[in-house]
């Protein structure tokens, strides 16, 4: 579907000429219609926030599947950097029993998180802060989707120009988060646990050694999207 497309499909018509002409001008057809379809959940997207991809999609329903395979559907969840928070709500959503906490930096993306949440009927207990400092407590898994472009990299100019630098560019050739997140994670994890992360398709070989360096004893493992592209890193005890 084109963008045209789905603003005549998903758009306001009484708006239609103005919002085309936004369209035309460069802005994501996403936020012009205000909201994105995930998982099958409306989730409410504005330039705070990044617009939610379909390999994100693949993130959550992998990650679903462990927690249910590793029986850890009833224990809790955090999500770092949980933006729109389209995770967070599409995987409380599935497995109702999860306690499911969301961090993000940008206060204004957590207010974005927060209405959605609120939109979805879904009880998530949000945090502003950094990556894990603002937690208290231990849980059964991490995920995160975290900004993973290095910062000299190229990247659409619509991209670019339309959604928050904070949440695509990282520092190190793209590794800073991932690297804070498993340095730091062993004090905010349960005794059997899952780390879940989308992760750059480039990535893998040296996402690797640093799975490796903090988490020597568990089992790591990497999947793909189904371009058949290097997309999601698993980490499990």
């Amino acid at each position: 579907m084109s963008p045209e497309e789905y603003l005549k499909k998903y758009g306001n018509p009484d708006t239609f000429p103005q919002d085309r002409k936004r369209l035309e001008q460069g802005e994501p057809v996403q936020y012009i219609v205000g909201n994105v379809d995930f998982c099958g959940n409306v989730i409410n997207v504005n330039p705070s926030v990044l617009i939610p991809r379909f390999e994100t999609e693949e993130l959550v329903s992998r990650t679903i599947h462990y927690l249910k395979k590793f029986h850890l559907e009833n224990g809790s969840l955090v999500d770092i950097g949980t933006g729109s928070g389209c995770i967070a709500i599409t995987i409380k959503k599935e497995l109702p029993n999860l306690e499911v906490d969301a961090v993000d930096i940008s206060k204004e993306a957590l207010e974005v998180a927060m209405e959605n949440a609120k939109r979805n009927n879904v009880k998530i207990t949000f945090f502003h802060g950094n990556l894990l400092e603002p937690l208290k407590k231990r849980y059964s898994c991490i995920i995160s989707n975290p900004p993973y472009i290095g910062e000299q990299e190229e990247v659409e100019e619509i991209v670019k120009n339309n959604e928050p630098s904070y949440a695509l560019f990282a520092a190190d050739d793209g590794f800073y988060y991932y690297e804070e997140i498993l340095r730091n994670a062993l004090v905010y994890l349960e005794e059997h646990y899952l780390i879940a992360f989308e992760i750059g398709m480039n990535q893998k070989e040296r996402l690797t050694k640093i799975a490796n360096q903090y988490f020597p004893d568990s089992r790591i493992w990497f999947e793909q999207d189904l371009s058949e592209k290097d997309r999601y890193l698993f980490i499990q005890k």
